[in-house]
C-alpha cells in the first residue's frame, strides 16, 4: 500500500473522528477531547487514535471511559463516511506529550527563575 494513501486515510480519520467527538457523540462524560495524531497499519486493518485529554485525574479517566464506550459507535460512522474496502479497528491511545511538554516548560522556568535570582 502505498505511503501517501496510507497519510491520506490517517488524515481523514483524524478529522472525522474530531468531528463525531465534538458534534455527534452525547455522553456526558466526554469532555475536553483533542486528537492529535492517528496511526493506520500499512494494510489500513487497524488505526491508533491518540487523544489528549484534559481536567483532574476523575475527569480523564470518566472520560476515557466514555470513550471506550463509544468506540464501536466511531468505527461505525468511520465505515459510513470513508470508502474504503473494510473499516480499521480502532483503538484508543492516551497521548501524554502535553502533558511532558508543559513539564518540561515548567522546569525551563524554574531554572530560568534560579539564573535570574543568581545575577
Amino acid at each position: 500500500m502505498g505511503q501517501l494513501r496510507t497519510e491520506k486515510v490517517q488524515e481523514l480519520i483524524k478529522q472525522e473522528v474530531s468531528q463525531i467527538i465534538l458534534k455527534e457523540l452525547k455522553d456526558p462524560r466526554i469532555g475536553f477531547v483533542t486528537v492529535t495524531q492517528v496511526d493506520v497499519t500499512g494494510d489500513l486493518r487497524s488505526a491508533k487514535i491518540y487523544v489528549s485529554l484534559m481536567g483532574s485525574e476523575d475527569q480523564i479517566k470518566e472520560c476515557w471511559d466514555g470513550l471506550q464506550k463509544a468506540l464501536g459507535y466511531i468505527r461505525r460512522e468511520i465505515g459510513k463516511r470513508i470508502r474504503l474496502r473494510c473499516t480499521p479497528e480502532l483503538a484508543f491511545q492516551l497521548d501524554k506529550s502535553l502533558d511532558y511538554s508543559v513539564h518540561i516548560q515548567e522546569l525551563l522556568s524554574k531554572i530560568k527563575d534560579k539564573d535570574d535570582e543568581a545575577k
